[in-house]
């Protein structure tokens, strides 16, 4: 029997499911989509957590607006970045109202390296010679920061929360990673040219989709050590590794490669726990006959004509290739255009996000390649670095490399200071994850994409959160 205090309830669903017929049999299902609205309203006021991991696992899933409705103007990832932007206003309104937010967590050094940097990227919006692009990048960048470093970084209080945030996302990654399988098992996986575009619309190409990979493998190669498993979860971790290792092969992502054998140098060197005051006077040594001998280096550049191959040991050696690998030679001419238009505009830049829309004046007709455009469709600057140094002239690429100084520091000072084996262990791998983008970030950027923000920013959060919530009090540390 229908009780009384119901009664409402059972009216307001029936009415929905009328109206909801109505509207289909019109051809409209947009109210189809009111459940979904108010279980997130539901989540976004009583499990606030639950919907921070319910964005995390649908990240690597989110695909754009423009799969959907062709032509259409105002890009965006769905479901993410509509999720996003409204984890943003309870953001503003915790800041402004309830004051909820960990101070410790606020003004940490990161912290505020970020909203430096943040800033400028907003000043340099304002005097963008795009205006309107500059600033939905720093609307994107916003809420970024506010989902996967400022909320995220309060939920690592809670250390299972780090490993439900990092196997979320890698849970979901699977999906990519066996639909990109698939889609290269047509093809057959030795298809260099096939592979590099089969990852869409999940993502742009395989560099994305390889550095993504490379960031994970760190953790997830030690994950067992940091969190009690069973023997069936041993299993299932292992067979995920193998897993993305494949991917990572069959991504033919040399930079990814190489960032994978730079952290392993880097990992042996903290392990072995070899000083500072060795490492730097060694690398400085080899930064100094590098560019003594940089014309003879060139020269043997230039002598090597390995263009991308199927085969794995051709693709490594065509790494160097700067004579006729297309691939690198663009790369080469975005980088040039960058520093031109840094030369140009050397303080506020042309503004955020602006360079694929401008950089075409600045080719000179001896760089360009095969795949030159000045269409504005072909991406970005290539690098982490000179494209900030482009659109938010220096200071844009000093308080990117003051996030990432910082983030360095704090992770390194964990690592040898902390006496918690955990704390230890995960700042280590953490920090090499973070390394390989970092390296990643000299040949590509794809901070723009919510794929690659979720990580990078979600890791330099749980380096935080490490310094806040999970080392020794600093009054304890000899």
């Amino acid at each position: 029997m229908f009780k009384k205090n119901n009664i409402g309830v059972y009216a307001l669903v029936f009415l929905f499911v009328i109206l909801d017929i109505f509207f289909m049999s019109k051809g409209n299902y947009l109210l189809n989509t009111l459940p979904f609205v108010l279980i997130i309203i539901y989540l976004a006021v009583f499990k606030l957590d639950t919907l921070l991991f319910l964005i995390i696992f649908l990240t690597p899933l989110s695909i754009p607006l423009r799969e959907l409705v062709p032509n259409v103007s105002n890009d965006i990832n769905l479901p993410t970045e509509p999720l996003l932007f409204g984890v943003l206003i309870i953001v503003i309104f915790k800041a402004v109202y309830n004051k909820s937010f960990d101070r410790r967590i606020i003004l940490h050094p990161i912290s505020i390296a970020i909203y430096i940097n943040l800033l400028w990227i907003f000043i340099t919006s304002l005097t963008s010679t795009m205006p309107v692009v500059s600033l939905k990048f720093t609307l994107s960048r916003i809420w970024f920061l506010a989902t996967y470093f400022l909320l995220a970084a309060h939920l690592f209080h809670k250390k299972r929360n780090i490993y439900k945030y990092l196997w979320l996302y890698i849970s979901a990654y699977l999906v990519v990673i066996g639909y990109t399988l698939y889609r290269q098992s047509g093809y057959g996986f030795f298809d260099q040219k096939i592979a590099n575009h089969l990852v869409s619309p999940l993502l742009p190409d395989h560099t994305s989709y390889a550095a993504i990979i490379a960031m994970l493998l760190p953790f997830m190669l030690i994950s067992p050590r940091l969190f009690k498993s069973s023997k069936i979860a041993l299993v299932s971790i292992y067979l995920t590794v193998l897993i993305f290792i494949v991917a990572l092969v069959f991504s033919y992502t040399r930079a990814a490669w190489i960032s994978l054998a730079l952290i392993t140098v880097m990992a042996v060197i903290m392990l072995l726990r070899i000083k500072f005051k060795i490492i730097f006077p060694l690398g400085l040594s080899i930064l100094i006959l590098l560019f003594s001998f940089q014309t003879e280096i060139k020269y043997m550049l230039e002598k090597n004509n390995q263009d991308s191959s199927d085969n794995f040991s051709e693709q490594i050696e065509s790494v160097s290739n700067i004579s006729t690998d297309a691939s690198n030679l663009e790369r080469i001419n975005r980088w040039n255009s960058a520093i031109r238009m840094f030369q140009e505009k050397p303080f506020l830049g042309f503004g955020p996000a602006t360079y694929m829309f401008q950089y075409a004046p600045y080719q000179f007709s001896y760089d360009k390649t095969i795949i030159s455009t000045n269409a504005g469709d072909r991406g970005n600057a290539h690098s982490e670095y000179l494209g900030p140094l482009s659109e938010e002239g220096v200071l844009g690429l000093l308080t990117i490399l003051l996030v990432i100084g910082l983030t360095i520091y704090t992770a390194l000072n964990l690592y040898r200071k902390e006496q918690s084996h955990f704390v230890r262990l995960l700042s280590m791998l953490i920090l090499l994850g973070l390394t390989t983008y970092y390296i990643h970030g000299f040949l590509n950027d794809f901070l723009d994409l919510d794929k690659t923000s979720a990580l990078f920013w979600g890791f330099t959060a749980i380096i935080v959160a490490l310094d806040v919530y999970h080392s020794e009090p600093k009054e304890l540390k000899k």
